[in-house]
């Protein structure tokens, strides 16, 4: 078919209509053309911004170049988030830097758009996070999530109001350590502008919070600001309120995940803004970008809520401790008990440690241990303890700490003792309530009928008893008196002081108004049974923490071995010297933190191509691969890597290495885990 064409100015013959409309068309391609184009022009100054790419790849883990264009010069600032091109897809991404050249040598793409030109990437915040990355083999993409909160539109357009200049009280902060040798020279050190670094155990009945306050006061007051991790919430709200009660409401941020999204965002911005120089929070808070910052401080360094549950895995004490060496400032490692790394600290010089002397200890509580009396009699208490509780609560409150939680946690054959077993899954058998009938922890399924495997019998015993079953034989003992708990998901933040008795399992412990009059620990057998490293050392810092809640004058009582070494240094009250003794145990074994360790988890394959890939130091150690757990339908199996802690740097970058190898391959995923906190 043949069209009948004329000619009209150089163009075909065309409708009228459809003739204008292609001319439009091609009017308004051409205006696109050039917008896009003025768009494209890049920024006059600094034309190129490197980007952090949100792209959890180890083997993309770096700075991007791309152009700044020119309408974005003023909001694509060091710090700011963006959208940029990157592998087909749009993805977020941080500028850490604006340079006049790049080192790319093609065409650069242009930024998509600026999210926000609000820099909440400070430049120290981007060289803690590349160093935390590298410190543990991860992405900084991982470690970014971490540090920056997601962003809230609404909350980013109010001010942040700053708060009015502190004047610190140097008298009040002298008097509140006065106990401890070698304060004073701290807190002057610290208050002209000085990096003292200190580990640090209170005495028992000391408010640890309020002198943590004094600290941050007469930091603050020099200009500086201060930071300080603590486990949980309830630490996070005690904190909070001695830092009002010394440096006045509104003079501080708590950063926590219980916040909600808006609120943290707001106390983020308040931080990175300049609005307020003192943070309290959890691990995540490591990460706050508190202006000039001249303290560090981290409260129970022991605590696995210290432990990132997410890659890369980094521990609170040792993000704060990297960046008190990058930022230059000072450091406090505190708590009841003293952690074979806060030891280690103190061997190398690098801290100086920060102690009460022994008379005063004495004279703030009396601490002994007694042993079990004979479960043939029916009870777990023995009279000891019961003469303990009730002089105690002629005085105020007792606290009475049992390793677990709920009714009986456990049962077995009362004639043989053999554990008893569901007969569907293995799983263990409990008791939920005193006429529950036993039931499967695994499954839930009754155990109705239950008879031994071993010996047939069908009488079931109780060795291992819950809150809920302690408080009920307290009541009885004690019919006349409160009898409270706190475990689980019914977590006590404080207690008044009038008698009564609070029960609680390990870390969910209330705090009292003014104190406890007595503290009692039962099961201590319990806690040791664990099979860890840190068994021993988790036990007394377990019972330490118990033991420091009781008033000055008070007593504490522990059921248990009397010869056990982690007992006897609750009965002294020496961290200091058990944390010693593990060190020169572990240092003979080597074992952390005599050695830098690295665990490498997954299926046997993934293992076997993550061994074969790996090039660790010469000096380093393999062993395994071995399985994880005795589950037989689990198929994991674990490697184990050290290497002497003057090769810690180098396990690191060797096992960075192999991640960005495997990520550039596409191999099958392994975990790996630099100094796990448990083995």
């Amino acid at each position: 078919m043949t069209a009948n064409h004329g000619q009209t100015g150089g163009h075909p013959d065309m409708l009228p209509g459809l003739r204008a409309a292609v001319e439009d068309s091609r009017a308004k391609a051409a205006a696109t053309r050039t917008r896009k184009a003025a768009e494209a022009e890049p920024a006059t100054v600094d034309p190129v911004a490197r980007v952090l790419v949100d792209v959890p790849l180890a083997h993309l883990d770096r700075p991007f170049d791309y152009t700044v264009p020119a309408k974005m010069a003023e909001t694509a600032m060091p710090g700011a988030r963006v959208k940029v091109r990157f592998a087909g897809q749009d993805v977020d991404g941080y500028v850490v830097e604006r340079a006049e050249t790049s080192e790319h040598t093609g065409r650069l793409t242009p930024l998509r758009r600026v999210v926000s030109g609000e820099p909440v990437l400070a430049p120290e915040i981007a060289a803690l996070t590349a160093g935390v990355a590298e410190r543990y083999a991860g992405s900084r993409a991982d470690v970014l999530r971490l540090a920056v909160p997601p962003r809230h539109a609404t909350i980013e357009k109010q001010p942040s109001v700053p708060s009015e200049p502190l004047v610190a009280d140097p008298a009040a902060a002298g008097k509140a350590w006065a106990a401890h040798e070698h304060a004073a020279a701290f807190l002057t050190h610290l208050a002209a502008g000085g990096s003292p670094r200190a580990v640090w155990n209170p005495p028992p009945g000391a408010g640890w919070q309020t002198l943590v306050a004094h600290a941050a006061a007469l930091t603050v007051a020099g200009g500086r600001g201060v930071l300080v991790c603590v486990p949980d919430k309830r630490d996070v709200e005690r904190v909070s309120a001695a830092l009002d009660a010394v440096l006045g409401a509104g003079r501080h941020v708590a950063l926590t995940a219980d916040s909600g999204p808006a609120e943290r965002y707001r106390q983020f911005l308040m931080v990175s803004r300049g609005a307020a120089h003192v943070v309290v929070g959890t691990r995540s808070a490591a990460f706050a970008p508190v202006h000039n910052l001249g303290l560090v401080v981290i409260w129970d360094d022991g605590d696995d809520l210290h432990a990132e549950p997410r890659a890369p895995y980094p521990h609170s004490r040792e993000v704060l401790l990297l960046r008190a060496e990058q930022q230059g400032t000072a450091a406090l490692v505190g708590g009841f008990a003293r952690t074979c790394e806060a030891d280690y600290l103190l061997r190398t010089g690098w801290a100086r440690p920060l102690v009460t002397s022994r008379d005063h200890v004495r004279a703030q509580v009396a601490t002994a241990v007694v042993p079990g009396e004979d479960r043939a009699i029916g009870t777990r208490i023995p009279s000891a303890v019961r003469d303990l509780v009730r002089d105690a609560l002629q005085q105020g409150p007792v606290l009475v700490q049992t390793p677990r939680q709920g009714y009986v946690a456990s049962l077995a054959c009362e004639r043989c003792r053999t554990p008893a077993r569901c007969r569907e899954c293995a799983g263990p058998l409990l008791l939920a309530g005193p006429t529950a009938p036993p039931h499967c922890r695994w499954c839930g399924h009754e155990a109705l009928g239950w008879a031994c495997p071993e010996c047939g019998h069908r009488g079931l015993r109780a060795p291992v008893l819950g809150d809920a079953r302690t408080a009920e034989e307290l009541g009885r003992m004690f019919a006349s008196t409160t009898i409270r708990t706190s475990s689980g998901d019914h977590v006590r933040a404080s207690v008044p002081d009038r008698p009564e008795i609070v029960v609680a399992t390990p870390g969910a412990e209330p705090a009292a108004e003014g104190g406890y009059a007595g503290v009692v620990i039962l099961d201590t057998w319990l806690t040791l049974a664990r099979t860890d490293l840190r068994t021993d050392e988790e036990a007394l810092r377990r019972w330490l923490g118990a033991a420091g809640l009781v008033r000055a004058g008070g007593r504490v009582i522990a059921v248990g071995d009397p010869a056990h070494p982690a007992l006897q240094a609750l009965v002294r009250w020496d961290p200091a010297g058990f944390a010693t003794r593990e060190n020169d145990q572990r240092l003979a074994t080597h074992l952390p933190p005599a050695v830098r360790l690295a665990t490498v988890t997954g299926e046997p394959g993934a293992v076997d191509d993550a061994l074969t890939l790996l090039a660790p130091p010469a000096a380093a150690e393999v062993l395994g691969p071995v399985a994880v757990s005795d589950d037989p339908t689990s198929e994991e199996v674990r490697l184990v890597v050290r290497v002497p802690r003057a090769l810690g740097a180098s396990l690191s970058t060797a096992l960075g290495e192999l991640q960005r190898v495997r990520s550039a391959r596409k191999l099958d995923a392994v975990r790996i885990q630099v100094d796990p906190p448990s083995l």
